[in-house]
């Protein structure tokens, strides 16, 4: 069975990047759960695909609420359009927009399809992960708590620059009378 391969880049940096290999006969919803999970996001929001040209302009939008494919509706059911309904050209393209408040916005590209299908892969399958996604919220991978503990344990406050973390040793001579202050030509 064929492979599709799409190229899921962050709109923000087109650096930031997932391959994912998913059936033509799978759903807008699968794909949709896959983009998800190569991002890490918690999946908790609606999400809209939305057809696209080589410029990025959108057209039929295929939502994660709608729950069912109606003529002329406004937007088509992830959960009843497979994706091959949508393939139309080998350059296909669509944009992806998570969590309609935050506007998470994809740039999803067509790159390849494959013939043969790997047997002990589940599908979608991320093939690939490029630079480090987007934190849904704050800061990833950084637990505030923990950094503040940090930050007081090192403080260094104006009662340790007074013992010994201040300038000392700037402009004075050592042992020897030699001036250290800094002069190159102090040892003549």
């Amino acid at each position: 069975m064929a492979l599709f391969r799409f190229r899921v880049y962050w709109e923000d940096d087109d650096q930031v990047y997932r391959d994912i290999e998913i059936r033509p006969t799978q759903t807008f919803l699968e794909f949709h759960r896959a983009v998800i999970m190569a991002y890490e996001f918690d999946g908790k929001h609606s999400a809209s695909f939305f057809e696209s040209d080589e410029r990025w302009n959108r057209s039929r939008e295929i939502n994660s609420e709608v729950l069912v494919n109606k003529k002329d509706a406004p937007a088509l059911s992830m959960m009843r359009t497979p994706v091959s309904a949508l393939v139309a050209t080998p350059d296909q393209r669509f944009v992806y927009e998570y969590d309609p408040a935050k506007k998470w916005t994809f740039l999803v590209e067509l790159i390849g399809v494959s013939k043969d299908e790997e047997p002990r892969r589940t599908y979608p399958f991320v093939l690939r992960k490029e630079g480090v996604a987007p934190a849904q919220y704050g800061v990833k991978g950084v637990n505030l708590d923990k950094l503040l503990e940090v930050e007081e344990k090192y403080d260094l406050g104006a009662d340790e620059m007074a013992e010994g973390f201040g300038n000392e040793g700037e402009g004075e001579s050592d042992s020897l009378g030699l001036d250290t202050g800094g002069s190159e030509d102090s040892f003549e």
